[in-house]
Order: C-alpha cells, then structure tokens, then sequence
C-alpha cells in the first residue's frame, strides 16, 4: 500500500503527465517532419507572431511596417497545410484591420496601412496558399523534398558507376543534363558478369530531357540494373522492351545500347535499340569505325528483335558509346557531330584518354539543350 500511495503521489502523476506530454510533443514533430501528421505546432507559433508583428507596429509604426505581417504569411506558405494557412490568412487580415483603425488614414502619414500594403500581403498569401496546395498533393514537406531530390539524383549517380576493370583496362563516364539540371534523361547501367570476366554496359537515352525525363530515368534505371545479368546478353533489350511497353507511358519510348565485352581477349558484342553507332579507334591503323547494330526503339511495338554485331578490342583500341545529344543538334546532322567527336578524340590518342570524357562533351556539345552521356572503354597498350 506504501508503495501504491508512493506511485499515486502528486509528483509521481506529474512526473507521467510530463513524461506523456513529451511524448506526444515528439511523435507529433517526427509525423509532421514525414507529412502524415498534424501541423498545430507550426500553425500556433505563426498566430502567436501576428499579433507580436501588430503590437509592434502599433508601438512604431516605422520599425515595425504594417507589411511586415508577410512574414508570418511566408513561412506559413512553406509549413502549413491549407487548411491551417486559411486561418492564418484570417487573423492576419484582421490584423490589418486593426492596424489600419488604430494609425488612421493612410494620407497622414507613410507608415500607415497603405492599399500597396494590402496588395502585397494579399499576393503573398495567395502564391503561399499555391505552394502549400502542391506541398499537400505532393504530400512532402518543404524540408524534407530537397532532401529527397538529392537523395533521387545520388542514386542515380550511384546506379551510373562503372564496376573496376582489371588492369590494362580503361573506362569513364560522362553524363551532363540538359539546361545544367541536376536530373538526366541519359543514364547507364553496368555490371561484371560471367564470374568477372565480362562486362556488361547498357547507355540508354529516355524521351525528353531535363527534369522531364528525370523522373522515368530513375525508374528505367533501376529496372534494367535488375535485369543486367539475370538474362543472357541477348535477351536483355527484349526484356527491357517488355517492361517500357508495360509502363504505358504516353512519351514512353527510349534508345538503349548493350555492350558485352570479354575481359580476357577483348572480344565484344553490341546490341542497339534504335541508338547512335559506337566508335571504335583501331591503334594499328589510327582510324575511327562505326559499330552499327540494327534494332527498333524500346517500348514501340512487343516483339522487337533485336540484332548484334560483333568486334574486338586489340591493346591500344578505344571504343566510344554515346547518346544523340553529343552529336546531333538543329543546325547539323547525326553524320556530322561524329566527325567531330572523332577529331576531337584523336588528340587524346598520344596522351591517353584519361580524362577525356567529360573535355570531349565540353568540347563537341557544351551548350547544347540536350541530355549528353559518354562512355569511353580503353584497352591499355
């Protein structure tokens, strides 16, 4: 009984009154961080500092403006929901009534509550109430989409790494979005196959560009990363192909070019669905070869067949997979921009090419409004 009336004592009911109110103050801010709980923290911090912004003004008018009750209102727009923001927006237009009653007339004076102060915290409440509209059908909070935006545009960047090569191999990766977007159309997904011993490498270029293409980019990323080595190298675009068809996208096609490479002897295959040739330097001679594998677009019609055409990369060799936006633009055809590249890349032949694929997008397509991606392979001599 001693130890129950200890338990029932004033500061033992305080101390779990204290305890659940701590709680509930904690769940409620990790909810309202994940969008899926309520914003009343928030919303009663910002009503408390409309009235301070009102006493304020009050007291001096010239410090202290009648449009400084948009900051309440801005940072409403980026915390609360809609719902909520309307009841802000209600108490900071009776604050303005009481502003514009208490300093009189704005003719006698300038820190008075003028029509251009009424325009101005009214146009701010309504580009706030559209911010918070789509924060809510987006369902993320402010804080929180930045951070995932970054975390989508890290994946992709992750999901574009080329595996190590043994030695005597070469490779880099270029990507460049269009407009110097954070997000691309063109993505690459690779993978050592065959216990190590081949290298299998798909660049895929989706419809559209920019931020536009981002989003289908990520998704196509992480389907092909799953079907790289599950299959045989020959069903890899069927597969892919199945898949885009599947998504019923409106804008839904996209180019794709698979590499299988033998590590050992240097031996390779190229299968294309509707992308650009490949390049291949041959040391021996100091010429540039187009490699042209035949093939339709990803996603246009089921039962695509997809044909390869082989090669071999001898000590010295390079070989170049790109997308069209390297070589194509509105004043000049496909056949052109590869001349280009290749005279770009044939002052790299006596130094090397390390380094070289991002200064040959620099060089042949640096202000062009398009996705560019390059993969460059190197067999060292």
């Amino acid at each position: 009984m001693a130890r129950r009336a200890g338990a029932d004592s004033y500061p033992a009911r305080l101390q779990k009154s204290a305890h659940r109110a701590r709680i509930a103050l904690r769940k409620s801010g990790v909810d309202y961080f994940r969008g899926d709980g309520s914003d009343w923290i928030a919303l009663a911090g910002l009503l408390l500092t409309v009235p301070a912004i009102t006493c304020g003004t009050l007291l001096n008018a010239v410090w202290c403006a009648p449009a400084a009750l948009v900051l309440p209102i801005v940072a409403g727009g980026l915390l609360l929901r809609p719902a909520s923001l309307l009841g802000l927006y209600a108490t900071a237009a009776a604050a303005l009534i009481v502003e514009s009653i208490a300093l009189g007339p704005y003719s006698e004076g300038p820190a008075r509550v003028t029509p251009g102060t009424v325009l101005v915290v009214a146009a701010c409440g309504f580009f706030g109430l559209i911010l918070a509209q789509f924060r809510a059908r987006v369902g993320v909070p402010w804080r929180r989409g930045g951070t995932m935006l970054f975390d989508l545009r890290e994946r992709i960047r992750v999901q574009s790494a080329l595996p190590r090569l043994p030695e005597g191999w070469h490779r880099e990766m270029a990507l460049r979005p269009a407009g110097g977007q954070s997000f691309s159309g063109d993505f690459v997904v690779a993978a050592r196959t065959n216990g190590g011993r081949t290298l299998e490498a798909v660049l895929t270029d989706v419809s559209g560009k920019g931020m536009d293409a981002g989003s289908r980019a990520l998704l196509l990323s992480g389907a092909f990363g799953g079907l790289l080595g599950s299959l045989p190298p020959h069903g890899f675009l069927p597969a892919a192909n199945a898949y885009l068809l599947r998504q019923d996208w409106d804008e839904g096609f996209a180019t794709s070019i698979h590499l299988v490479l033998d590590l050992d002897s240097g031996d390779y295959e190229l299968l294309s669905a509707g992308h650009p040739p490949a390049l291949q330097l041959h040391s021996g001679s100091g010429q540039w070869e187009e490699k042209a594998a035949e093939g339709p677009l990803l996603g246009v019609y089921d039962g695509a067949q997809f044909d390869a055409v082989k090669g071999s990369l001898a000590p010295g060799d390079v070989l170049m997979l790109f997308t069209d936006g390297l070589v194509e633009a509105a004043d000049r055809d496909i056949a052109e921009g590869i001349d280009r590249l290749t005279g770009e890349a044939d002052r790299y032949v006596a130094t090397g090419f390390d380094g070289a694929a991002w200064h040959l997008i620099e060089a042949c397509a640096k202000d062009v409004n398009d996705d560019r991606a390059l993969l460059l392979l190197c067999r060292r001599p």
